[in-house]
């Protein structure tokens, strides 16, 4: 049977990138980009940080002021705030010239995507090899911009293999080839395990995906519950049977603040909660979009990040139902919410467009 040929093509720290197209004189610099937030002075979190700045260990969502003392003795680092809307804009021509090398073009995010480029190198991994740098070869022609490829016969696969050198490269894992790749990988390779999941495995001597090969699935059904346990005992072994989807890009909408001050009450937070939601309804009909799902994050004050969504049981466009579901999972969220709260937010996602027929939730 011949074998699919997935590309996970992932831009190299793309927001610091997008600033040195801006300024080529700042490549040789340690450039770090943050998210202020709207406390003022150095409050906030890095966003990405270029590979100088990684030197002397700088990292993403680490407080700013963290990475200033890491640079306190480098006078050339430059600290950027983060400037979404160009990056977009980078993002939008680079994605238009991935697409037109896909047979099928699934968007993630503004620096990734998936391809399947199966009918068109006939299977072959040889060609995708050569198709793919190609494309990195584009890219950088065209928009500036250095990316890394994994490719595999499926997207579980090919994200790895493209977080597996970086910057600028290219790893073909080709199918008999799966186990020996990911044999000697940390068990945090895998997309979706986190720390406290790499910390569960390690008690148990566990730290290699070849080491994880060696537990049943009913072992990790215990200590991750069903879903989660399956998830990671056929990711051990490389499968995926996902396919290459397109998506809406955007895949979902949001609206996120910072808060006055911290904290975890409710009638505090629901006020800035209901303007969010109207901030966001205005997008909402803009875009004549219905959607299913709905969410909130809240950013607490140590950083981390929690989120809980639900799914309605039919798309809308309508602000009572938006700020319904956001209340009532506001509520759901504080019943347990240990640490206060520095930042909120609201999002939609699972989209339909309106065609024609206007939804009636719109009239109210």
């Amino acid at each position: 049977m011949s074998s699919r040929v997935v590309l996970h093509i992932d831009f190299d720290y793309f927001y610091a990138q997008c600033e040195e197209i801006r300024k080529p004189d700042l490549k040789t610099k340690p450039v770090v980009v943050c998210v202020y937030s709207d406390r003022g002075g150095d409050s906030g979190a890095i966003a990405t940080a270029n590979y100088v700045a990684r030197k002397y260990g700088v990292k993403s969502g680490m407080p700013i002021k963290f990475a200033k003392k890491k640079l306190e003795e480098v006078p050339e680092a430059v600290f950027l705030p983060t400037d979404f809307d160009y990056y977009t804009e980078v993002s939008d021509s680079a994605m238009s010239i991935i697409r037109s090398y896909a047979d099928v073009f699934e968007y993630v995010g503004r620096d990734e995507a998936y391809l399947d480029v199966t009918n068109r190198v006939e299977s072959d991994f040889k060609r995708a090899a050569h198709l793919s740098q190609q494309l990195k070869n584009s890219l950088r022609s065209a928009v500036k911009i250095s990316s890394t490829v994994g490719i595999s016969a499926n997207k579980l696969v090919s994200k790895i293999a493209s977080d597996y050198k970086k910057p600028d490269g290219l790893t073909i894992v080709e199918p008999e080839k799966v186990e020996s790749f990911l044999d000697p990988l940390p068990i945090r390779s895998i997309p979706g395990i986190g720390k406290k999941s790499e910390e569960k495995l390690a008690e148990i001597g566990l730290e290699t995906i070849s080491q994880l090969r060696g537990v049943d699935v009913f072992t990790l059904n215990g200590l991750f519950g069903r879903k989660v346990g399956t998830y990671i005992y056929n990711a051990a072994r490389g499968i995926d049977d996902e396919a290459v989807s397109p998506r809406h890009d955007p895949v979902q909408y949001s609206r996120i603040i910072t808060l006055k001050q911290d904290s975890k009450d409710f009638d505090f937070l629901v006020k800035d909660l209901e303007k969010l939601c109207d901030d966001l309804h205005q997008a909402i009909v803009k875009d004549d979009i219905l959607f299913k799902s709905v969410g909130i994050q809240f950013v607490q004050s140590d950083l981390s990040s929690r989120t809980k969504s639900r799914t309605l049981k039919n798309p809308t466009s309508g602000l009572d139902e938006l700020k319904k579901a956001a209340i009532q999972l506001l509520k759901e969220s504080l019943e347990d919410q240990r640490l206060l709260i520095r930042r909120l937010g609201v999002r939609v996602s699972d989209f339909s467009q309106i065609h024609g027929q206007v939804d009636i939730t719109r009239f109210f």
